[in-house]
């Protein structure tokens, strides 16, 4: 199975390259005569999202919006699409830290090694996340 690259979901998502977007389309359309279908590492998840938010203004909303449009994609097999699809439920929350802590947070959980140890106070408003103090008192 053949994996996509950052740049493949981010045209596909933006549409910003016509004859690029051609391509991505032709590949998904050809993935039923064949039955193959395209790995997505979470690294490139990972890339893609500040890459929509940084480089295109994305905000939360329409990240989580891109973000569904890839979990609905069947042509797609996202790699922990269980642990993408938690990490997107905690990024909708209310105070939610950024879509890569989520997702940080929910691979250590779904791996079985929660909680995320971190410095970040923002991702510790969410479960699975553990604040550690700045500095460990001597006694």
């Amino acid at each position: 199975m053949p994996a996509l690259d950052t740049n493949v979901l981010v045209r596909w998502i933006t549409n910003d390259d016509p004859a690029q977007c051609a391509v991505i389309r032709r590949l998904f359309q050809s993935t039923p005569a064949t039955g193959q279908r395209f790995y997505v590492p979470v690294t490139v998840l990972l890339e893609t999202e500040w890459v929509l938010r940084a480089r295109y203004g994305f905000d939360r909303t329409a990240l989580a919006l891109a973000f569904d449009a890839l979990l609905s994609v069947p042509e797609l097999e996202l790699m922990d699409e269980i642990a993408v699809e938690r990490a997107l439920h905690l990024f909708r929350q209310d105070g939610a830290p950024d879509f890569a802590d989520c997702l940080h947070i929910s691979l250590t959980d779904t791996a079985g090694h929660a909680p995320l140890l971190t410095f970040d106070l923002r991702a510790t408003g969410t479960k699975g996340a553990l604040l550690l103090p700045r500095a460990i008192q001597n006694d």
